[in-house]
């Protein structure tokens, strides 16, 4: 691998993309340690420190929410809008059409993609400073008009924030190495690592100990679930015109472990999010009954609770099905085999195939799913090992920087074999 990154700096073009790459993460970073004005920053660290949801999210951020800076949102709503497009394509016919007009009607959709993330944003960013304000980190903000000017100006940088956020993944995807909006997610989850490992180290030597072992643990098996596929065997009828004869090949189709990806993990922290802090609003009602229930679902959905991370496993069990089941229905498999005259040996274009391949998903999305909710619980797990609340990365984080690394490898891997150089990744 060492040889492949020197192989890799030896090209010009491609290392003029790998420190462009680096260029655009090192800006990034910058930014998201420009403050917003008017915020308490005593407040705001002693906010983080007893806040385990807020912690999560700040790692996310790789410390942009904790310091409250221009870049505190990221690009999550814009990732919020495209898993809502994902989902509103079966339903919406148009939205699919689009998808099939190639890169013209990808651009469209990434055109609306960008629209809604904007008022995603405006959402998001109302929702965080509500909960910084109540916590008295920050005073000018509210719909009252003698503050709606500095309401509208710390609603409008976030915004901006995330939208500049979109726009640096963006030129990373047209110059440079990977997936842009991933690697900007990726720079934020890591960036934090090494002031954990620090903390760690100076409060509980055993525990970072227990952590780097888990994690080593944890990479490996993402990396096996992750690459892990079942190959369904298609041959092609052969076809004679003129003088020619055309297909008579044989090939696979590769139905992946786990092809949701992350997307249920986030699917399941949104929504034992919600109920929390909902519920936190109404815990200091004046009325008897409504407090009484605020505080149990509040305690419901505690993050220390084994209640919680109970219903968080099977919740991403559940998400992980909705989600490769809509996915997969969205690639008509069948319909394309049968119109590319290829077929599964043993079974019958059509119908049949379509009814063996659903079968064939849901019996590997069941491994994949269980899985995905064994790393959703693991910080739990974690935390019960060591006594201590400090983590190293969230399990959702360590799924996303690992499929990063490897999404990555795989783009350089393909630019080095171009160039008959050994690439990363050994078969």
């Amino acid at each position: 691998m060492l040889q492949a990154v020197a192989n890799a700096f030896k090209l010009p073009d491609l290392r003029r993309k790998l420190l462009f790459t680096l260029g655009i993460l090192v800006v990034f970073r910058f930014l998201a340690h420009v403050p917003i004005p008017g915020i308490q920053y005593e407040a705001l660290r002693q906010l983080f420190q007893t806040n385990q949801l807020l912690g999560l999210l700040d790692m996310f951020s790789g410390g942009a929410m904790s310091d409250f800076s221009i870049m505190a949102m990221g690009v999550y709503p814009y990732i919020t809008a495209s898993i809502i497009f994902q989902l509103l394509e079966p339903i919406i016919p148009q939205l699919a059409e689009l998808k099939k007009e190639g890169e013209a009607g990808q651009n469209k959709l990434n055109q609306y993609q960008h629209w809604l993330t904007i008022p995603l944003a405006f959402l998001q960013g109302y929702g965080q400073t509500v909960v910084l304000q109540r916590s008295g980190v920050i005073s000018n903000f509210g719909l009252a008009p003698s503050v709606l000017l500095p309401t509208l100006s710390i609603l409008i940088t976030l915004t901006a924030g995330t939208m500049l956020a979109i726009w640096l993944g963006e030129l990373i995807d047209e110059q440079g190495v990977g997936n842009g909006i991933s690697l900007i997610i990726f720079g934020g989850i890591v960036a934090d690592i090494p002031g954990r490992v620090g903390q760690l180290l100076v409060s509980s030597p055993w525990s970072l100990i227990v952590f780097l072992l888990l994690t080593v643990i944890t990479v490996v098996a993402i990396v096996f679930v992750q690459e892990g596929q079942r190959r369904i065997p298609v041959q092609y009828a052969k076809r004679v015109r003129g003088n020619k004869i055309y297909g008579g090949q044989s090939t696979h189709i590769p139905l992946q472990v786990n092809s949701a990806g992350m997307i249920p993990l986030i699917f399941a922290v949104s929504i034992m999010i919600f109920p929390g802090v909902i519920s936190s609003y109404f815990i200091y009602s004046q009325t008897e009954w409504v407090a009484r229930i605020a505080n149990f679902i509040y305690r419901l959905f505690d993050s220390s609770s084994v209640t919680y991370w109970l219903i968080y496993f099977l919740l991403v069990i559940g998400f992980t099905y909705f989600y490769t089941d809509t996915v997969f229905r969205q690639q008509n498999l069948a319909e394309n085999l049968q119109r590319q005259g290829g077929f599964i040996p043993g079974i019958r274009p059509g119908r049949n195939t379509d009814e063996y391949l659903n079968r064939v998903v849901q019996r590997i999305t069941f491994v994949g799913a269980l899985f995905l909710g064994a790393v959703a619980i693991l910080p739990f797990i974690a935390q019960k090992i060591t006594g201590t609340q400090i983590m190293l990365i969230t399990s959702t984080g360590l799924l996303i920087v690992v499929g990063v690394v490897l999404d990555s490898m795989k783009q350089l891997e393909a630019q080095l074999l171009m160039r008959h150089y050994e690439g990363f990744i050994k078969r």
